[in-house]
């Protein structure tokens, strides 16, 4: 099977095409990030902009149905990320995407570059808000059939990011202990057309979100050539509950428990 290069990986993502070869560099992780970066210096090259990052299989609850027994990340950018309305509304295309599926997720938004070796208590004086969140993940591989590497090379599976109201952590947590607190212990029902279709919470991914940052940040830093955290970006936690597929002229829903709020979308 032939090697998909960075430019043949990004003509895939530009017009939603399935894969016609391998791209993983032989199903080494590291190998793999490598061609994710280097797919990610094409985009900037063109100019889009990087603004933050997704992080991928923190709910280990869904391992299993995927094969992938560990977290993966990947960049979001400013042509994919999109804010919901004052109403916790949004709208989403999926044009272009591939076999695309929906995940309810907690994003936070950095004012500042975490401090080295970052405890959570470091994380949470560079966070300023926290906010609910729908991603919209794809996989450029049949039947969302792949092994861990492949969806690091398929850019972390990225797609779409909305993002709900945005709460500044500081409005009802004072310390790290408390935001670890409030938000492993929400919950979330995943509606469609008005019908619930999964429940799950933040303690699913990796404990937390605020853990699944941490983890994140750790994996980030130890990885050759990827950029460090600044202020501004935002993160996106992993799903709390399975990845589910969408299609045009369909709404989501997702009812978050305080801290977040409901968010809602629309898919074109």
């Amino acid at each position: 099977m032939a090697t998909l290069t960075p430019q043949e990986l990004l003509r895939h993502i530009d017009r939603g095409e399935r894969w016609s070869g391998d791209a993983s560099g032989g199903g080494a992780v590291t190998a793999a990030y490598q061609i994710a970066l280097a797919v990610r210096a094409l985009r900037i090259a063109r100019g889009e902009r990087p603004r933050g990052f997704k992080i991928g299989f923190t709910n280990s609850q869904i391992w299993p149905r995927y094969q992938v027994f560990a977290p993966i990340w990947g960049t979001v950018w400013d042509s994919t990320l999109h804010a919901c309305n004052a109403g916790g509304e949004g709208r989403l295309s999926l044009a272009s995407t591939c076999q695309p599926r929906i995940e309810p997720e907690a994003v936070f938004g950095l004012r500042t570059t975490p401090a080295a070796n970052a405890t959570l208590d470091d994380l949470f004086d560079a966070i300023e808000w926290v906010a609910p969140g729908f991603e919209v993940v794809q996989s450029h591989q049949s039947d969302w059939k792949f092994q861990a590497a492949d969806t690091v090379a398929d850019s972390g599976l990225h797609a779409r990011l909305l993002v709900g109201t945005r709460v500044p952590v500081r409005s009802f947590a004072a310390n790290a202990a408390q935001l670890d607190t409030a938000l492993a212990g929400a919950t979330v029902v995943l509606e469609k057309a008005g019908a619930a279709v999964e429940r799950g919470s933040g303690a699913d991914v990796l404990g937390s979100p605020l853990r699944a940052l941490q983890h994140f940040l750790a994996e980030l830093r130890q990885c050759p050539g990827a950029p460090d955290l600044v202020a501004g970006d935002v993160v996106t936690t992993g799903t709390w509950t399975d990845a589910w597929p969408v299609a045009p002229g369909e709404q989501w829903r997702a009812h978050f428990d305080a801290p977040l709020s409901p968010i809602a979308v629309t898919f074109s």
